[in-house]
């Protein structure tokens, strides 16, 4: 038997659709521009917040502390952090830092009742801006974004799916399981058509 490496490679739940060919560069031309940004990591972390233990472990290894603000989240030197329930946050950061992350945590959290997983394999995001974006994702979901202020993040329903949202710089950034992708970005495009829908170039973000 030869000798083989197993060198998996995470791909985009969108690539099917070649947003990289099809993006272009943002103007004032289009009511609304989305596209998937770079392929993050994604950390689930599980804990008691009112855990003394548990709370300086978490300090220690992500040199910031957790939020514990319902529908909060912060930005950190390496990434963000979203509250998700009061014992459940969702770490994102890129590919790069993402084990080295994971690994501080485990170490700090040795012996504490806690939960880390790696689930870079379950999310992706996308960013939607423009004009119009609002008004796209009115249609895809129930929540009002007029309540969606900055610095929360809130689980809400896409469609009959569900995703995570949040304002981010000018846009939106939508937060979801990869097995709901093509789902989600074909319930975006066909909202989206009405304001004109252009796929944006975001460079690396």
């Amino acid at each position: 038997m030869s000798n083989v490496t197993f060198n998996p490679v995470m791909q985009s739940p969108l690539q099917h659709f070649n947003l990289k060919t099809r993006q272009q560069h943002i103007d004032t031309s289009k009511g609304v521009w989305a596209n998937e940004v770079a392929l993050h990591g994604y950390i689930s972390l599980r804990g008691n917040a009112q855990n003394a233990a548990f709370t300086s472990a978490t300090n220690d290894a992500l040199g910031v502390t957790l939020p514990t603000l319902p529908c909060s989240l912060i930005n950190t030197p390496w990434g963000c952090i979203y509250w998700l329930s009061p014992d459940e946050w969702l770490l994102i950061c890129t590919c790069e830092k993402r084990a080295k992350l994971q690994q501080k945590l485990e170490i700090s959290l040795a012996g504490i009742h806690s939960q880390v997983m790696d689930n870079s394999g379950g999310f992706t995001t996308i960013f939607v801006q423009g004009k119009n974006a609002s008004d796209v994702l009115h249609h895809c979901t129930v929540y009002d974004l007029n309540a969606l202020t900055i610095g929360k993040v809130v689980g809400t329903t896409f469609g009959k799916s569900s995703a995570f949202l949040h304002q981010h710089d000018n846009g939106y950034k939508v937060i979801f399981r990869r097995s709901f992708a093509d789902y989600i970005w074909r319930y975006l495009e066909r909202s989206a058509l009405p304001y004109d829908f252009g796929i944006a170039n975001l460079g690396s973000s």
